[in-house]
């Protein structure tokens, strides 16, 4: 995926939004939650490695 965090938050909003709607078909709302799932995968994984990248800043500061 090339996205950045802020474009994959925006498109999860969209999609929650439209799916909230209940006024699609089936099959389009399983493909979108289906989206919906690796964009969420792919958030949390660019969220658990900035929370890392602050970690390993303060291990060094505090090593120095």
């Amino acid at each position: 995926m090339n996205l950045t965090y802020e474009q994959a938050t925006k498109r999860l909003e969209e999609i929650v939004s439209m799916l909230e709607e209940g006024t699609l078909p089936l099959e389009e709302s399983l493909a979108l939650y289906e989206e919906g799932t690796k964009l969420s995968e792919f958030c949390l994984k660019k969220l658990e490695n900035a929370k890392q990248k602050i970690i390993d800043i303060n291990e060094a500061v505090n090593n120095d």
